[in-house]
C-alpha cells in the first residue's frame, strides 16, 4: 500500500479554468439524466410497457407507447398533468437516452406511437463521456458495497464533504482491486473522471494528482430520482438556500448542519445496500455487494444445504456444465453466496452476458479460469472473478432436484 504523497507546491498552484468547469458541470448534468433515465427504463420493463409491438406486419422490439408511459407517470404522480409527463420524456429525449423506433419524428408525442430507449437497442453511440461516466458508475458502487468503504465524510478548512477521498487513496483503491493495471492507468482514468464532472475538488480549484488533495463524487449513482428533476437546471439558475438539488452539489448555510456538500436524500456509505441495477450503455446489470451478506436478509435460494463431498461425487443429481461468459461487466452480473461450496444466488437476468452464457441461480461453482473453487468461500471467488472482469471460464454443477 502506498503511501500518502502531499501535494507539490506546483499542484497548489494549478487551478482549474472556468470553461473547464463548465464543460464538466454539464457533463455531470447529462450523466444525472441518463442515470434519471436508466431508472425510468426500469421501471418501464417492470411495469410490462416496454414489450415487443407489431404494426403493420412489422416488429418492434423493446419499445413503449408513448400515450401509455404519459398515463403511467401521471398515474404514479411523477408528473402533475400531461404536458409535464411531455416535457419529461422530450428532456430524455434531448439527452438522447431514447428515440423514436423508426427515428421518424424528433420530438415526443402524446400519442400511440412507438418510442425506445437506446439502452435496450444498441443504438447509443458510446463517447468519452457515456464510457466514462458509465465506468465511475461501476466504480462507485463497488466503493459504496465494499464494507471499507473509502468514501466517507471529510473536512478542510472548517467545511465537511461528502463521498470524498484523498487522491492517492482512490489509486491505491483502484490498483488493489485490480480495476487498473498501474497508478498511472488510475492517475489518467481519474483526470478523465475530473474532465467530465463525475468527481472534482471539493474547493473546484485543482487538478486530479496522486496527492493527499480531497476530492469527491459530485454524483450519488445510487439515489433514487424523481422524473421531474430532469426539468430543473441548477447550472443556469443556483440556490445556494437550497441543499437538496439532485444536480448540484451546494454547500449549506450557517443556519443548516455542518455537512458540507449535500444531494436529496444522500445517504452516508453503508457497508452493503441492496443490490442495485446499472447501465453500461448497452445492456443492463446488477450491482452486488462483494461481501457475505448480514444476519436478517432472505434465506438462500437452496433447496436444502449440499456439502463439498457430494459434489465430489454428484451422480445423476448434477449436471456439470462449462460456461464461457464474456463481457465488460461480468462481476457485477451475479451474486455468489456460500463458505464452501459457493452457489450462485442470482443472476442479472436482462440480456447480461452472465444469463446468455447460461448461468442460473442454485448453480454450484465448480470452477473458475481453471482455479478449482469447491472449498473457497464467496470472498475468495468474488476476487477471482474482479480480477477477470472481461472474461470468465466457469464449470458449474446444476442441480437436478
Amino acid at each position: 500500500m502506498a503511501k500518502s504523497i502531499p501535494a507539490t507546491a506546483a499542484d497548489k498552484v494549478t487551478l482549474l479554468s472556468r470553461s473547464f468547469q463548465e464543460n464538466a458541470d454539464n457533463s455531470m448534468r447529462a450523466a444525472e439524466i441518463r442515470v434519471v433515465g436508466e431508472q425510468l427504463r426500469l421501471r418501464l420493463h417492470n411495469a410490462k410497457l416496454i414489450q415487443l409491438r407489431e404494426r403493420h406486419m412489422f416488429t418492434y422490439p423493446n419499445c413503449f407507447v408513448a400515450k401509455e408511459v404519459v398515463d403511467w407517470l401521471i398515474e404514479r404522480k411523477e408528473a402533475p398533468d400531461r404536458e409535464t409527463a411531455i416535457n419529461i420524456m422530450q428532456k430524455l429525449m434531448d439527452f438522447n437516452v431514447l428515440h423514436h423506433a423508426c427515428d421518424e419524428h424528433k420530438v415526443f408525442k402524446d400519442a400511440k406511437l412507438y418510442y425506445r430507449f437506446r439502452g435496450d437497442d444498441g443504438t447509443l453511440t458510446l463517447t468519452e463521456q457515456i464510457t466514462i461516466a458509465n465506468r465511475s458508475r461501476e466504480l462507485y458502487d463497488m466503493m459504496m458495497n465494499q464494507e471499507d468503504c473509502i468514501l466517507k465524510t471529510r473536512e478542510e478548512d472548517s467545511v465537511q464533504y461528502r463521498r470524498t477521498f484523498h487522491g492517492f487513496e482512490i489509486l491505491n483503491w483502484l490498483v488493489d482491486n485490480y480495476q487498473v493495471r498501474s497508478r498511472i492507468d488510475g492517475e489518467q482514468l481519474c483526470r478523465k473522471m475530473l474532465k467530465h464532472g463525475i468527481i472534482q475538488h471539493v474547493t473546484r480549484q485543482h487538478p486530479f494528482s496522486d496527492s493527499d488533495l480531497l476530492y469527491q463524487f459530485t454524483i450519488n449513482f445510487q439515489r433514487k430520482r424523481k422524473l421531474i428533476e430532469v426539468l430543473s437546471d441548477p447550472l443556469q439558475n443556483p440556490r445556494p438556500d437550497s441543499p437538496d438539488s439532485p444536480f448540484s452539489l451546494r454547500k449549506l448555510s450557517c443556519e443548516l448542519p455542518r455537512i458540507g456538500f449535500v444531494v436529496a436524500d444522500d445517504q452516508a456509505p453503508a457497508p452493503e445496500p441492496p443490490p442495485r441495477r446499472s447501465s453500461s450503455g448497452i445492456g443492463t446489470s446488477y450491482t452486488y455487494p462483494l461481501v457475505n451478506r448480514p444476519v436478517g436478509q432472505p434465506p438462500s435460494v437452496l433447496k436444502r444445504p449440499v456439502t463439498v463431498e457430494e459434489l465430489l461425487n454428484p451422480g445423476d443429481q448434477y449436471i456439470e456444465k462449462t460456461l464461457s461468459i464474456v463481457g465488460d461487466r461480468v462481476a457485477l452480473e451475479f451474486l455468489v453466496q456460500g463458505t464452501g461450496p459457493c452457489y450462485v444466488e442470482v443472476v442479472d437476468p436482462y440480456g447480461s452476458a452472465s444469463a446468455l452464457a447460461g448461468l442460473k441461480a442454485r448453480q454450484f461453482i465448480k470452477s473458475i479460469n481453471g482455479i478449482n473453487c469447491l472449498r473457497l468461500d464467496s470472498k475468495t471467488i468474488n476476487k477471482i472473478v474482479i480480477a477477470s472482469p472481461r472474461s470468465l471460464v466457469m464449470e458449474v454443477l446444476e442441480p437436478t432436484y
